[in-house]
């Protein structure tokens, strides 16, 4: 059994975060741990609250799982402060974790900021030179390099840009885009790759961000290729999302166990 660890914040509502991340992981065949970077009180309309957990408690978390089931790949999800990135950038480089996938929260679903600029610029700073990949989404991508991103074109330039100035593997994911739901992967070595999608015409979608970097960081600590973790994940988030899941009176979860129905 391969292991994953996610390091994030808990949704109460179950569709995004540690709930997410756990939920993917175990779908996809390796055994999920978590450490929790903030509690949050959320549904699928939105954010009402968030308590960030302590640094020192978050290190904690880290380093217990670390010495005694250890991660294969780890994911990092919602990290609220710069104290926590730096603390998971340390814990990293510590314990050698490798198949580290980031997937840089910036703002939920229902449109709340979860992270401050001075977190986002740490995270950039010292987590990203650490990863296997990031996943950011158009929003976040045109967030970090300060651009509009409209075309397949500008996805390419800014994931090679990313790359180049992080030193790691850029997924951008096109779910924002108006026509299609294609992402596109530059990776360390250069290589570009487009992986074709079709928008699943489907509302509820709370956790799609943290479902698909858990499905990435599972596929990586099976031992497959980026290029194989990024397919099948994808292929996961999708047929997760066709199994037409609807709950809550706003954008609702996606059915994370629809291969056990």
């Amino acid at each position: 059994m391969k292991t994953a660890l996610t390091i994030a914040g808990s949704d109460s509502s179950g569709g995004a975060g540690i709930q997410a991340d756990i939920k993917t992981m175990t779908a996809n065949g390796v055994f999920a741990m978590s450490a929790i970077t903030a509690l949050t009180a959320q549904n699928t309309t939105g954010v009402f609250a968030v308590q960030v957990t302590e640094t020192e408690i978050l290190e904690k978390q880290i380093e217990a799982v670390a010495t005694d089931i250890f991660p294969d790949a780890v994911k990092t999800g919602m990290i609220p402060t710069e104290e926590q990135a730096h603390s998971i950038a340390e814990s990293i480089k510590k314990f050698n974790f490798k198949n580290i996938v980031v997937d840089p929260v910036i703002v939920s679903t229902s449109g709340t900021k979860l992270i401050s600029d001075e977190a986002i610029s740490k995270i950039q700073k010292e987590l990203f030179p650490l990863s296997t990949l990031i996943t950011p989404n158009i929003p976040e991508a045109e967030f970090m390099l300060s651009t509009k991103i409209q075309t397949k074109e500008q996805m390419e330039k800014a994931a090679e840009t990313l790359s180049k100035r992080h030193g790691c593997s850029v997924l951008i994911k096109g779910g924002h885009m108006v026509n299609d739901a294609c992402d596109f992967l530059f990776k360390k070595n250069g290589d570009g790759i487009w992986f074709d999608g079709k928008r699943v015409d489907n509302k509820n979608t709370h956790g799609t961000g943290c479902t698909l970097s858990s499905a990435i960081a599972s596929n990586l600590a099976k031992g497959l290729s980026l290029e194989e973790s990024v397919k099948n994940a994808k292929d996961y988030l999708t047929l997760a999302l066709k199994a037409m899941l609807d709950l809550g009176k706003g954008s609702g979860p996606l059915c994370h166990n629809f291969r056990f129905l």
